[in-house]
């Protein structure tokens, strides 16, 4: 890609603003564009010059990064307006560069306001918050929003900027710089990674951007609306949900409490609607938001209908509202529950009603407690990890008890003991990588519908097959009874969507790996060059999109490695994987997968196989280009994907192969 494209799907400025100083400056993208595209790519290359691996992650001199892609704020395109946070942060052990990703509409009104990215800086001497508008950006007063809600303060902001205003802001989690803390945005888009920590530690309430809808300027708008025309006429094979979750076992059909639909901007292919609760309160309920409480509300009343009206959707605001990530939440009261039954904790000891954990009572208690570090709280809001460490080997055994990272839903719906190529895929990476699992998440629970004969079920082993060929590598990395295969699988995916994560794309609307009106039903992996090539005016094919992915990925690699990743030694997966077996799977009691040739085979009971594992990131270290002893990079690689100055650092710093 060349930096003639940057004329069209760019603002073409990147706004810095240092809150120690009081000051703004802007410089141009073009150094950053032709390498790394935009979205998370551009927001890395801006950490990596700029943040010493030596700073802390709530230190001042840690940057924070509010970034666009080249498709943010395109009119007319489905599922193009995501933006990210990123920056170092301190949930991942050691501390690390981390991302959030969110919708919404904030993010295209960044763009409208002339900035592809806005990098803060510094720390303020008392809290703040940010209005860019009218390419000027204030840095205002916010002593009388500290302490309230992230929800809260949007509502007060936009009451006194006007509801043109498009606010993102954390909650008192995030003031107080709990590890889980949430920056919380317009149409509830919530960024996770630990960054409301670091806008906190910044003493940055919010930011408030004000623009007029002036959309993004497309170099080939008649071809734009021909592959969006194409793209949108695509059917993709029927099968469960996978935009909103609800537990069949425990959850009627709540489409009546569904008043409207709330996309992102520009979109028109998104179902996100508005739940609107019986006292008048309203908000997205979707995803894991809408489940991570619904699993302990019904274990508490004994069934749904027992349980007060809308509970699950209210501790899902009162997450939002404080500033908390409902994964680390769901993964902190997992946690608190086997310690309480495990006599490690009581409720006077805890400070918190652990023994009526499904009520609305008890969350509230929680999130008071964490946001604000009151008693246990204080401990709590550095993660669960470091809280059981703290609380002896009583409370650390039962760690192990709940699942990684984000309980339950994520370790066994899409973990390495069920799909062995995602174990590659949780292995390396400083979070959870959503978007990377989806790509078997979204495929395996169609196919699981034709492995039970469901009727007109499309997704069958043979089909599960030939997508695995066309956008993982081989038909066997489709093959879950075994671990090979699976290494160019992980390099794929990972490419694949790092590429879109620069873009920036909803991970609802691709890739299109499916079609249910096609010969074959397999996909189309051309589509996001395609549009990225009419937007921009610049030619890119599928090869080169993936190459642009492979690079970032790298740099991200880079990132962690000088930032204390320690390469292969690294690369693991939590150690319950290998240890305790898989039992069952939410969407998927029997835990089944396809096997070889398609047989559908179970993996209950299954746990990682160590060496298999090793094995497999031996080969993915050789596909990768990397040193196969060390899991390090090595120059010449660096080199090959235009990454000179950072093998140069790396190597002055003897992390290289």
């Amino acid at each position: 890609m060349t930096t003639k494209g940057a004329d069209f799907g760019y603002a073409g400025r990147i706004l810095t603003v240092d809150l120690s100083s009081g000051t703004a400056s802007t410089m141009s993208n073009l150094d950053y564009v032709d390498r790394f595209l935009g979205g998370r790519g551009l927001a890395a290359k801006i950490h990596w010059d700029q943040v010493s691996p030596e700073v802390g992650a709530l230190h001042e001199d840690n940057r924070l990064v509010f970034v666009t892609g080249p498709l943010t704020g395109v009119r007319g395109l489905n599922g193009g307006s995501r933006w990210q946070i990123c920056g170092k942060s301190p949930a991942p052990t050691p501390e690390q560069f981390c991302y959030g990703n969110l919708g919404g509409m904030w993010g295209a009104h960044l763009k409208f306001a002339g900035y592809d990215a806005l990098v803060v800086q510094g720390k303020s001497e008392r809290p703040v918050y940010l209005f860019v508008h009218n390419d000027v950006a204030e840095i205002r007063d916010a002593s009388a929003l500290w302490g309230k809600g992230a929800v809260k303060t949007g509502e007060i902001l936009k009451g006194e900027l006007g509801n043109s205003a498009s606010v993102a802001a954390v909650g008192p989690a995030g003031e107080n710089m709990a590890v889980m803390a949430t920056i919380v945005a317009d149409n509830d888009a919530c960024g996770a990674g630990g960054l409301g920590a670091v806008m906190g530690s910044k003493r940055l309430k919010a930011i408030a951007v004000q623009s007029d809808d002036k959309g993004v300027k497309v170099a080939q708008p008649e071809r734009l609306r021909e592959l969006e025309a194409y793209r949108r006429g695509l059917r993709r094979i029927r099968g469960p949900m996978s935009g909103v979750r609800y537990s069949r076992d425990v959850v009627p059909s709540l489409s009546h409490k569904m008043k409207r639909l709330d996309p992102c901007y520009g979109c028109t292919g998104c179902f996100r609607g508005i739940y609107e609760a019986e006292n008048g309160s309203a908000g997205k309920y979707m995803c894991h938001s809408a489940m991570f409480y619904q699993p302990y509300a019904v274990w508490y009343y004994g069934a749904w209908k027992d349980m007060p009206s809308d509970l699950p959707f209210h501790a899902t605001r009162l997450c939002d509202d404080y500033g908390l990530d409902t994964k680390g939440i769901e993964r902190m009261i997992g946690w608190l529950i086997s310690c309480y039954r495990a006599g490690v904790l009581t409720d006077e000891s805890a400070g918190i009603p652990i023994s009526k954990a499904g009520t609305l009572e008890f969350v509230d208690a929680l999130f008071h407690r964490i946001s604000f570090r009151e008693g246990l709280g204080d401990l709590l809001a550095q993660g669960v990890a470091k809280a059981a460490h703290s609380l002896g080997p009583a409370a650390l055994e039962q760690v192990n008890t709940i699942g990684y990272l984000a309980g339950p839903a994520y370790t066994d719906t899409y973990g390495p003991r069920l799909y062995p190529l995602t174990a590659l895929l949780y292995a390396i990476g400083p979070r959870l990588p959503n978007v990377q699992l989806h790509e078997v998440g979204a495929l395996i629970p169609k196919w699981l519908l034709w492995a039970k004969g469901s009727e007109g079920a499309l997704a069958s082993s043979g089909v599960a097959r030939a997508i695995a060929a066309r956008f993982w590598g081989s038909e066997l990395a489709a093959d879950f009874s075994t671990y090979e295969g699976k290494a160019l699988g992980a390099k794929k995916i990972q490419n694949r969507q790092t590429a879109k994560e620069c873009l920036i794309l909803c991970d609802f609307q691709s890739p299109i790996m499916d079609l249910e009106s096609s010969e074959d039903h397999v996909g189309d992996p051309t589509i996001e060059s395609k549009i990225l090539s009419a937007v921009t005016g610049v030619a890119v094919d599928k090869e080169e999109l993936d190459g642009i992915g492979e690079r970032v990925f790298n740099l991200l690699r880079a990132i962690a490695v000088r930032e204390g990743h320690g390469g292969r030694d690294s690369d693991q997966v939590p150690d319950h994987c290998y240890t305790v077996p898989l039992q069952y799977e939410m969407s998927n009691p029997e835990c089944l997968v396809p096997g070889k040739d398609g047989e559908v085979i179970s993996r209950k009971g299954a746990v990682v196989d160590r060496e298999a594992f090793e094995r497999m990131k031996s080969d993915y270290y050789q596909l990768r280009r990397w040193d196969v002893a060390t899991g390090l990079q090595t120059r010449k690689t660096l080199e090959e994907l235009g990454l000179e100055d950072i093998a140069t650092d790396l190597e002055q710093r003897g992390l290289l192969a």
